[in-house]
């Protein structure tokens, strides 16, 4: 038999954590004197502490561990557990080396290009949706409002329950700059179901992985942004994978101070 500090240095277990180890019912002593209170281990426990210990290097929780250990006899469920662990630490590895890429990218751009953190260009995901939706060809960009205008006012009958958060936005179907005669479509997401009016469809839009920036200010500078976003696709092993749209977070019909628009400009993606 061993006392706890002879374990401890065999071990390599310190006796602070060979004490929680009993606590929690994961590593008991095998013998407790009843006068002493000494603790007590055999060499036979020796081979539990060191898969306790191996187990722990590989990233399972106590917790886990001490499931492991009732199933240590059994190949086949070890198995299961070291393989989802193995998963599990990949997906933490990737995105450990999506976040030190995009740390590596942003500094090689800081001393080329002043406005890099301006425009902090993120990639998210847009969930599946209802929308009210308007498409229509008209004279050139800066006459959306059209579009809202009829959305809003062939669905006032309908009452319109938004939904949470409510996506207002507007998608360039052109895939290029026109400078007139452009293929425009808002959305507004909705809840519950609606017939077609004569110009607003009704439907269900699929998830959408993009990279996105959000600005203040006037649409004026809308071309920086664009760039801003661009660069990040490239940088970041990712290409444009659909149609570029706009969500508009502060729209003109909430101010009329183009200072205080805020809009979120959002490219589809996907790695390369």
């Amino acid at each position: 038999m061993l006392k706890i500090g002879e374990f401890s240095k065999l071990s390599r277990i310190s006796i602070r954590m060979l004490r929680h180890y009993d606590e929690i019912g994961l590593l008991a002593p095998e013998n407790i004197d009843d006068f002493s209170g000494y603790r007590y281990y055999s060499e036979a426990q020796l081979p539990i502490a060191g898969r306790i210990a191996a187990l722990k290097e590989m990233g399972f929780s106590l917790a886990i561990i001490r499931e492991i250990l009732t199933h240590y006899g059994d190949p086949e469920k070890l198995k299961i557990y070291l393989q989802l662990k193995q998963t599990e630490i990949k997906e933490q590895a990737d995105a450990l080396n999506q976040r030190l890429l995009l740390l590596e990218t942003t500094l090689a751009r800081l001393g080329k290009d002043d406005t890099v953190m301006n425009y902090n260009v993120t990639l998210k995901e847009m969930p599946q949706r209802a929308v009210a939706s308007v498409r229509k060809v008209i004279p050139s960009y800066n006459q959306e409002g059209m579009l809202w205008q009829i959305l809003m006012s062939e669905t006032a009958p309908l009452h319109l329950v938004k939904d949470d958060p409510c996506y207002t936005l507007a998608i360039f179907h052109d895939g290029e700059h026109k400078e007139s005669d452009v293929d425009v479509e808002v959305q507004l997401s909705v809840k519950g179901e609606y017939k077609d009016t004569e110009n607003v469809k009704f439907k269900t839009v699929a998830p959408i992985q993009m990279a996105s920036a959000t600005y203040k200010g006037s649409y004026d500078i809308v071309n920086e942004v664009n760039e801003a976003v661009a660069n990040w696709v490239r940088d970041n092993g990712y290409e444009f994978d659909g149609l570029s749209f706009c969500i508009y977070h502060v729209s003109p019909y909430e101010t009329q101070n183009p200072e205080e628009l805020v809009t979120e400009v959002c490219y589809p993606v996907r790695k390369k």
